[in-house]
């Protein structure tokens, strides 16, 4: 159905005759593909023959655990582009690399929460975590940084709890189970696909300013040479954004094939981040982009002092309404 989809869409637009589009089809790399939320908008417009209409015929997606490893995967692929984390491509162009941010991707940290056990009498907001162990991820993570930036909010102390790296989600929540800690990171999907075995105990996104998570890069020299392609992923993407927003649940069906994930955690899911209006549409907001970075400066992932945007950003890319100097 995919392939008649396509078919139909390159002869009534002529694709293939306006853009440099690759000969054969390639994959993107999207940051926890398949895993977490941030692909929602790639797997709707992959579905919906958005990419196709736009020229680019994508096989699939590259994808991996996130930071720097997502990056590199996307350099070294067929279309050195990808939505990876801003941490990562911050990191990166610190160190002399040559890319260039396109667009904006998710736009809030309302899908990152911290759960206790169900028992747990005494644990209901942050503020109960005063003095006790609380997990992240990994040093110099996007968790951690959401950890410290969220206690500060709430007015603990950096030295008025304890703070842990346990590793990935299922590393923290065994930790949980067994009494290490008194809360752990979990994000969207896997808190609606478990809610009923912990208790929520905060939203970072309910403490914290809106923060951009990802960004859409692609290596400097290709996108001198490959402005259309580049340009019809962004638009691609842009419409999966609006086609979520304009029907969360189709978009949780869609999801929940694409992922093969249950479908009513998919549907629950897409709407609880919809209603946050989680997903950027491409345009960039700086303010969120510069909070991140100051979470990041907390936890020493990036080097410190004010960063420059002017020579990592361009908004040519994205539509005219969508640009900062419309």
């Amino acid at each position: 159905m995919r392939l008649a989809r396509t078919m139909t869409a390159l002869a009534a637009a002529g694709a293939l005759t306006l853009l440099s589009a690759p000969a054969k089809a390639v994959d993107l790399t999207v940051t926890h593909w398949g895993v977490l939320m941030y692909g929602v908008p790639f797997a709707v417009a992959w579905d919906q023959g958005y990419f196709s209409e736009e020229g680019i015929e994508v096989d699939g997606f590259i994808t991996s655990q996130g930071g720097g490893t997502t990056l590199r995967n996307a350099l070294a692929s067929e279309v050195p582009y990808g939505e990876t984390a801003l941490a990562a491509v911050v990191a990166a162009a610190q160190e002399g690399l040559e890319l260039t941010i396109v667009h904006a991707g998710v736009r809030s940290v309302g899908d990152v929460l911290w759960v206790t056990r169900l028992d747990a009498d005494d644990v209901n907001t942050i503020e109960d975590l005063e003095g006790r162990a609380v997990g992240y991820t990994s040093p110099r993570s996007v968790s951690q940084s959401l950890l410290f930036m969220s206690m500060d909010a709430a007015g603990i102390a950096t030295d008025g709890y304890d703070p842990r790296a346990l590793g990935g989600i299922g590393s923290g929540l065994t930790a949980l189970n067994e009494g290490a800690v008194d809360a752990a990171t979990i994000l969207e999907p896997i808190w609606t696909q478990m809610q009923e075995q912990y208790k929520p105990v905060f939203s970072s996104g309910d403490l914290l300013p809106p923060m951009t998570q990802t960004v859409g890069v692609v290596r400097s020299d290709y996108l001198a040479e490959n402005p259309d392609i580049i340009r019809g992923i962004i638009e691609a993407r842009r419409r999966g954004v609006e086609f979520i927003y304009n029907d969360p649940r189709a978009a949780g069906e869609i999801l929940a094939r694409v992922y093969e994930m249950d479908e009513a955690v998919a549907i629950a899911a897409v709407e609880n981040v919809a209603a946050i209006e989680y997903w950027s549409r491409g345009d960039f907001e700086i303010e969120a982009m510069n909070n991140m970075l100051d979470g990041l400066r907390l936890v020493d992932a990036i080097d410190d002092g004010p960063f420059d945007w002017s020579g990592l950003i361009d908004e040519s890319f994205l539509p005219d309404e969508l640009r900062s100097d419309r």
